[in-house]
Parts: C-alpha cells; structure tokens; sequence
C-alpha cells in the first residue's frame, strides 16, 4: 500500500477541476487512503459514495465508517458525525481527489493511454517493449494484469502511485469504453493516447456505433491528452483526425513496406528501419505500427524502435501459437468481434497453401452484444473452410441459443466444407484438431489468455493453449 498522508483541507483545495459544492465538519484531519470500496477502508481513508446503477454507495457510508473512514465523498448531505465533501457527480469527483492524495502520479510518469475495439493489449505491450529499450522503465496496465481492462479511478491513481514509488518513467495503458463513459481515467493526464480502430462491440452497453465512438472520442481532447497516435486506415480514426483539437500522428498500412508474416513472426521496413517483432499474423502490423509511430512521437529514436520491438516477446493469447512438434498449425487468439475474426482468419489464410484449410473453434460470451453473432457466424463460413460454434463464456444464457444465433449467420452460399456446433468448448477444440492434416491452420478464438470458463453460475478452469496442448500431445 502507498504510504501517504495529506490534510483534507489540502486535497480540497488541490482538486481545481471539481466543483465542491459544500464541505461539511472538521477539514484538518489526516487524509490516507481513498476508496469507493467499503470493504477495502482503512483507517484515515475518504469513502467515495458513488451512485450506480444497482446499488448506491451512500448506503455503505456508516459501513465505511465503522471500517475507519474519517471523511465522505457524497453527492448528499448524510447524517453521520465525519467530514463530508458534496459534490455534483462522485464518480467523476473521486478521481481528481485520488490523484491529488497520491500526488499526481501521472504528471511524475510518461502515460500513454490505448485504446480501440482491437489491438490495446498488443499494442500497449509492444509500446512499453519499446521505452523499456529507451531506457524508461515502463509498466502495462490492462486486461492481461488485472479484472478490469482499466481499474476504478481510485485503485488506478493508487496503482500509477505505486509505478512512480517503484522507479518507473512509463506507463502504458489501455484504456476502454466503459473507462471512459463510467469516469475511471479522470484525474489521469496523458502524455499521448493510441486510437486502433473501432469496430462493432458492446452495443449492448453504448447502444450505437455513433455512441461507442463518441466514448473512446473522449480521450483524445485536452481534458486527458496532449497528443493522439491515430489509425488513418479506419474509418472512424479520420473522422478523430478531422475532430480532434489535439496534436496529432497518424499512421497506416502504407507506412510498412517489405511485409512478411508467419505463425509467430513478422517483419517490415519502417523509416528505413528493419523491424523484427516475435508476433505472427499479418494484422498485429498494425499493432506494430501504431506502438512505433506512438513511441517516435515521443521521442524514441528509429533504431530504439527497431531493438525494442525486436525484444518483445508473445503476448498471451494474441495470435499465440501452440507447437507441440505438429504437421499443422494450431493459434489462439482473443478475437471476440467481427473485425477482429475476420482479421483473424485472413491471417490464417495467408498462412496455409491452396490446398490447406483453416479450420475455426469460437463462439461468443453470454450476457453481451446480441448483433454481432450472426456478423460472426458469417464471417467464419465464408473464411474458414470448417468451423466449429462453441461456447465462450454463454453465462447466464442458454449456450444452445447463442450458437444458433451464430448460425443463422452462416449463408447458404458460404465456402465452408463444414459448419458445425460443439458445446463443449474442450469437445469442439480436440475434434478441430483431431480434424486438422499437414499445412493446416487451427484457430481457437475468443477466449485468449483466459483461464476460467463461465456457464450459469459456475466458472471452471479452462485455458485454450492448455487445452490444445492436451489435446496435440495426446496425439502425437
């Protein structure tokens, strides 16, 4: 735990970007720790009662107190004998006084945020594989090292705090939607931000492209960054160049040149630079690209760029091949939207001989965007030649019904040999391979990294590259 202590006078009169509306009881107690979680109070800590939409923190307050909580972030006056600080908005509130109290992390580091339907977690740990080479010390924060793509504001200031106590210069992060909408970067200042592409995903909670665009839109004004690295090949990264007020860096596809491409390697030239990186597929170019222009924008020299990428090692469950001294290949890859599938299977086409075929094991998570099922049904029957619909996830739905929803995607005039519905995912990914002959490509999408798999209430262990490993070790 960051050891810290401000009085709550100074923290009030810190945080200039919040209207604090009254301050109610004693304001020179000692300040050491803010939280919006009860169960996480400790003696000397602020207790953030944000309003949600399920429960309301105002009625964990006395909770807090009895845990230690010696003042309240409310956006109501209650009767509780602690100093209370009112405010219009806590959620957007906490952060500014998060960051205040750890004082300021992010200004004391180099933060640069990611974000886009694809590509973060590549993107940002190729982007700190390069300012480590610079000579910062850099650390990633995202979906690879924590339960949340981007942590609650008050865990993520404490989180920056720890990174600047640590030594380091960098911090990478990505940075999502729901981030964005639900105020958890507030508080965070960004030296630059990385725009990937937007494609179709979460409209169940953004409801519109327009509304998802208009989310990640946010983080490339003055309010968080100072400069947006931006993908030009994507229709919605032009619309943010023509936009956005902010210094800009564009890049693209035609930025590379000499492009090779295999399971676990690809190779260009950039700025008269020869790149190297030990992630195959032909899409993480891009990722490439975007890491590279963000850190020459910083400042990175070109041959930094190249020894740094040329460092990186695989990201889990990113196009991650699993070799078990097989005549076929088999990758896993977290692709859980249409453009990150089609990208996907396009890579793996590029990848086998005419004769060979891709086969696809994926299915899509329960509880999430209904629309882009048959999207994805389709774009596997017309890429793949066999493919396999399993469960990903299905949680509180009926795993029966959201197979049949990707099914119905699938064309009559689709060029897929076979179609076919596993439920069970470990069934679905042993038949996939036990299916697949020499120069074959096998692709398990969706789950990635994962390790646990959730059907109802229960979450079982589940890892595709360990279960493909299982699966191919037992066969040889």
């Amino acid at each position: 735990m960051i050891s810290t202590s401000l009085k709550l006078s100074e923290i009030i009169a810190g945080v200039t970007a919040v209207i604090v509306r009254e301050v109610i009881g004693d304001t020179n107690i000692s300040v050491t720790d803010i939280t919006h979680d009860s169960q996480k109070v400790v003696v000397g800590s602020i207790f953030c009662c944000v309003v949600g939409e399920r429960t309301d923190g105002h009625n964990f307050a006395k909770d807090a107190i009895k845990n230690g909580a010696s003042a309240l972030l409310v956006e109501r006056h209650l009767d509780v004998n602690v100093p209370q600080i009112v405010v219009q908005d806590v959620r957007t509130a906490m952060g500014f006084f998060a960051a205040e109290l750890f004082g300021r992390p992010s200004n004391q580091m180099v933060v640069v945020g990611v974000t886009g339907t694809n590509g973060k977690t590549t993107t940002s740990h190729l982007l700190a594989a390069i300012l480590n080479q610079h000579g910062w010390p850099t650390a990633v924060f995202g979906t690879l090292s924590s339960a949340r793509t981007t942590p609650e504001s008050t865990d993520l200031q404490r989180s920056l705090a720890h990174e600047a106590s640590q030594g380091r210069k960098a911090v990478v992060m990505e940075v999502s939607s729901h981030a964005l909408v639900l105020r958890r970067v507030e508080g965070t200042s960004f030296r630059a931000s990385v725009f990937t592409n937007l494609g179709q995903d979460h409209l169940d909670f953004h409801n519109s492209m327009e509304s998802y665009f208009a989310a990640k839109a946010q983080l490339f004004t003055e309010h968080y960054s100072q400069i947006g690295v931006v993908n030009r090949d994507d229709v919605y990264g032009r619309l943010l160049l023509d936009t956005m007020t902010i210094d800009a860096e564009a890049y693209a596809m035609s930025d590379a040149s000499e492009i090779s491409a295999d399971v676990s390697h690809l190779s260009f030239r950039w700025r008269g630079e020869q790149i190297n990186v030990s992630i195959g597929g032909y899409f993480n170019v891009m990722n490439a690209l975007a890491a590279a222009s963000a850190a020459a924008k910083l400042g990175v020299a070109t041959s930094d760029i190249a020894i740094g990428l040329a460092a990186a090692t695989a990201v889990p469950g990113r196009f991650e091949s699993v070799s078990c001294g097989q005549d076929f290949a088999v990758v896993v890859d977290r692709a859980i939207t249409p453009e990150a599938l089609c990208a996907v299977l396009i890579a793996a086409r590029k990848l086998v001989q005419t004769s060979s075929r891709v086969i696809v094991v994926f299915g899509c998570g329960g509880d999430r965007d209904h629309q882009k099922r048959p999207k994805m049904g389709q774009i596997a029957a017309e890429l793949a030649d066999i493919v396999y619909i399993t469960n990903d996830n299905p949680r509180s739905e009926d795993p029966q019904v959201i197979a049949n929803s990707i099914r119905s995607g699938v064309a009559s005039s689709h060029r897929a040999l076979q179609v076919g519905i596993v439920l069970d995912r470990r069934d679905a990914i042993t038949d996939a391979i036990k299916t697949a002959r020499r120069g074959d490509i096998v692709v398990i999408a969706g789950k990635g990294n994962e390790s646990t798999q959730t059907i109802g209430s229960c979450e079982i262990d589940f890892n595709d590259v360990i279960v493909a490993q299982k699966v191919l070790k037992a066969i040889s």
